[in-house]
C-alpha cells in the first residue's frame, strides 16, 4: 500500500470504529464515581466536598496517565499501553470494591483514572496520524468514547447499583473491562509505514499554522486554558446527580440528566469535528467555549425536573466539542513527531481543571448550602478561558503556504 492510501483508508476508518469502542468501554473508569457519589457520601458519612475526594483524585490520575501513557505510545505504541491499563482497570476496580474506607477508595481511584487515561489521549493521539484530510472529525470521533461511556455506563449500572450497591456495580466494571479492552487492543497493533509518516511530517509542515508566541508560550497558555473550561465543565457534569438528589427528584433522575449531558457532547463532539476542518481548532474551540459560559447560565434560573433535563442537553450540545479541539489545535501547532506527549500535555491541564472544578463545587456547596456560587464560579473560570483563546486566535497568522508551493 502507497503512503498515500494509509491516510484516510478504508482500514483508517475501521481502526476508528475499534478506537472508539475502546474508549467507550475503557471510559467508564471516569464516570463511575459520579454515578456513585451519593452512596458514596451516605455509606461514609462525609460532606460533599469529602465524597467528591474520589472523584478528584480520579482526575488527578487521569491527568497524569493522558501525559506518561501518551509519551509510552509514541514510543512502544498503542497495544502495549491499551494491554496493561486494561489489567490496571481490572485490579483498580476490584480493589476499590473492597475498599473499607473513604481514604483507601480515594486512594485507588488515583490508579483507576491513571489506567483510564489509556483510553482518552493517548487513543487519540494514535488516530491522528492515521488521517490527513478527515482528521478534524476522526479525533472527535475517537473523543466521542469519553461522552458515550458517560451516557452508556450510568444507565446500564442502574440495575447492579440498586441491588448490589455501588461495590457490585464496580465489581461488574473490574470483569468487563479485562474482557473486552484486551482483546480490542491487540486490534490495532498495525503501525504507519515509515513512508507514510514522513509523507504526514511533510504535509504537517506544508499545512501547519502560526503564532507570534514561542511553543512553550502557547503551550502554557493552552495548558492555562484547559484548566478554565474544565473547572466550567465539572460543575454540571460531576454534580448533577447529586443536584438532582438536592431537589428531591433522586439518583437516578439525576443520572439519566447525565446521560442525556453526555449523548449531547457526542453530537457536539461531531460536529466540531466538522467545524475544526473547516474553522481550524482555536475558532472552532472559541465557539465551543462561549457556547458552554451561555449554557452555564441556563442552570441559575431553572431548577425544575424537566428544565434540569433540558437545560443538561442544551449544555452537552454546548460544550462536548471544546477538549477535542484541543488535540486539533496541538497538531496544527505543534511538532507530529511530538504528539503523544504534547496533546497529553494539554489533555492533562484540561483534567486538572476538571479535578479542580470537582472538588471546589463539593467546597462551595458546602460553604453557601447551594450551588448557585458553584455555578458562578464556574462561569467566571469559563470567561478566562474565552479571554485566552481571543488572545492566541488574535496573535494567530494562518497557514503557512505547502512546501511544494
Amino acid at each position: 500500500m502507497s503512503a498515500a492510501a494509509e491516510h484516510d483508508s478504508r482500514y483508517s476508518w475501521v481502526r476508528l470504529g475499534l478506537t472508539l469502542l475502546i474508549a467507550t468501554v475503557g471510559n467508564a473508569g471516569m464516570w463511575a464515581i459520579i454515578v456513585v457519589l451519593p452512596q458514596v457520601q451516605a455509606e461514609f458519612g462525609v460532606g460533599r466536598a469529602g465524597a467528591a475526594l474520589p472523584y478528584t483524585l480520579t482526575m488527578v490520575g487521569y491527568a497524569l496517565g493522558n501525559l506518561l501513557i501518551g509519551r509510552a505510545v509514541d514510543r512502544f505504541g498503542v497495544t502495549a499501553a491499551l494491554s496493561a491499563a486494561a489489567l490496571g482497570l481490572g485490579a483498580g476496580f476490584a480493589a476499590a470494591a473492597a475498599a473499607p474506607s473513604l481514604m483507601v477508595l480515594s486512594a485507588v481511584q488515583l490508579l483507576i483514572g491513571i489506567c483510564t487515561a489509556a483510553s482518552f489521549g493517548p487513543l487519540i493521539a494514535d488516530i491522528s496520524h492515521w488521517f490527513l484530510r478527515r482528521r478534524g472529525i476522526a479525533v472527535a470521533v475517537a473523543a466521542s468514547g469519553n461522552y458515550l461511556s458517560g451516557a452508556i455506563w450510568p444507565t446500564a449500572l442502574a440495575g447492579t447499583l440498586t441491588e448490589h450497591g455501588w461495590r457490585g456495580a464496580y465489581l461488574t466494571l473490574a470483569v468487563v473491562s479485562v474482557a473486552a479492552m484486551l482483546p480490542l487492543a491487540q486490534t490495532l497493533r498495525r503501525r504507519l509505514s515509515a513512508e507514510a509518516t514522513g509523507r504526514a511530517r511533510a504535509d504537517a509542515a506544508g499545512r501547519a499554522r502560526t503564532v507570534r508566541f514561542p511553543p512553550a508560550r502557547l503551550q502554557r497558555l493552552l495548558a492555562l486554558a484547559g484548566v478554565g473550561c474544565c473547572v466550567a465543565m465539572s460543575m454540571p457534569q460531576v454534580h448533577i446527580v447529586a443536584l438532582s438528589v438536592d431537589l428531591g427528584y433522586g439518583p437516578a433522575a439525576g443520572a439519566q440528566m447525565l446521560s442525556l449531558m453526555l449523548l449531547g457532547g457526542v453530537a457536539s463532539r461531531l460536529v466540531s469535528g466538522f467545524l475544526a476542518d473547516a474553522l481550524g481548532g482555536v475558532r472552532t474551540l472559541l465557539i465551543g467555549s462561549a457556547l458552554q459560559c451561555l449554557a452555564l447560565f441556563l442552570y441559575l434560573p431553572f431548577d425544575g425536573l424537566m428544565s434540569l433535563y433540558v437545560v443538561s442537553l442544551v449544555f452537552g450540545l454546548s460544550q462536548g466539542g471544546i477538549v477535542p479541539s484541543y488535540a486539533i489545535v496541538v497538531r496544527e501547532y505543534m511538532p507530529p513527531a511530538e504528539a503523544g506527549a504534547r496533546v497529553g500535555f494539554v489533555i492533562m491541564a484540561t483534567i486538572v481543571g476538571m479535578a479542580l472544578g470537582g472538588w471546589m463545587s463539593g467546597w462551595i456547596h458546602d460553604l453557601t448550602g447551594s450551588y448557585r456560587m458553584a455555578f458562578l464560579n464556574g462561569i467566571a473560570w469559563n470567561m478566562l478561558n474565552i479571554l485566552i483563546l481571543l488572545a492566541i486566535l488574535l496573535r494567530s497568522q494562518g497557514r503557512r503556504a505547502p512546501a511544494a508551493a
